[in-house]
């Protein structure tokens, strides 16, 4: 599956709270590559979970145009969002998966109620084993640790060969050890099925392994730099720690 081009043009996103009028994102303009992995940085509330929702038309924007790959997202109606949504992945810092399910009917709970041109218990069992998890494949949630489960919905979200994959703090339950291993884990994805990867994180070493790391602050884009992969690990680390959160 060939990845996504995403282009955002002076997006906004506005919310009603205790009579007050918040703003979410203001004038956010952004170009990602096809098959890039984009860090998006910013302290709590700065929008970066905003921005990953209206991408994935899980909300939607006030103004501004959003178009990823051939689909002009802030322009779908109900119906078609359906349809755009089941084109691209979500994995989340919560795993969300449901508890009473194994490993493999976790992930091929998105095709159940849909028909679709695969056996969606081969793909979910292929996908496993993609992440790492062969062997694994009838043990419930509970039985997993943090860093298994986060690859079972990881696994989740490749379901329908998505060409974005959106992920919000994925790594922001696990241990340090953990987190680097889920991060390799989605760039060896990324390299093998070429899709588009944002991630939204507070983990600078999480954001250094990124293509490109972009900083929002109230609502606004401060920062977008490519990484660069010359640099010493720790100068890399001081450099995207000025643009960090």
């Amino acid at each position: 599956m060939d990845g996504f081009r995403v282009e955002l043009d002076g997006v906004w996103r506005r919310f009603e709270s205790a009579g007050q009028t918040v703003t979410a994102l203001a004038d956010v303009s952004l170009s990602l590559d096809a098959g890039t992995v984009v860090a998006v940085t910013g302290p709590s509330g700065s929008g970066k979970s905003t921005l990953l929702h209206v991408v994935g038309a899980m909300d939607a924007a006030d103004e501004g145009r959003i178009q990823v790959g051939d689909f002009l997202v802030s322009e779908l109606d109900r119906r078609a969002q359906v349809t755009y949504r089941r084109r691209i992945g979500f994995v989340f810092q919560r795993f969300h998966l449901l508890p009473a399910l194994t490993s493999l009917d976790n992930v091929a709970a998105p095709a159940l109620p849909h028909r679709v041109p695969f056996d969606k218990h081969e793909r979910a069992r292929a996908l496993l084993a993609a992440v790492g998890l062969a062997g694994r494949e009838h043990e419930v949630p509970t039985r997993l640790s943090g860093g298994e489960q986060q690859r079972v919905a990881i696994a989740r979200a490749l379901l329908n060969e998505p060409g974005l994959l959106l992920a919000d703090e994925p790594t922001g339950n696990l241990d340090s050890e953990t987190a680097a291993e889920i991060v390799q884990l989605l760039l060896d994805l990324r390299a093998e099925r070429g899709m588009t990867i944002v991630l939204a994180t507070h983990n600078l070493q999480v954001a250094a392994r990124c293509d490109r790391v972009v900083r929002l602050q109230d609502g606004r884009l401060l920062d977008d730099v490519e990484v660069p992969r010359t640099e010493p690990p720790e100068e890399l680390l001081e450099r995207i720690g000025r643009i960090g959160p």
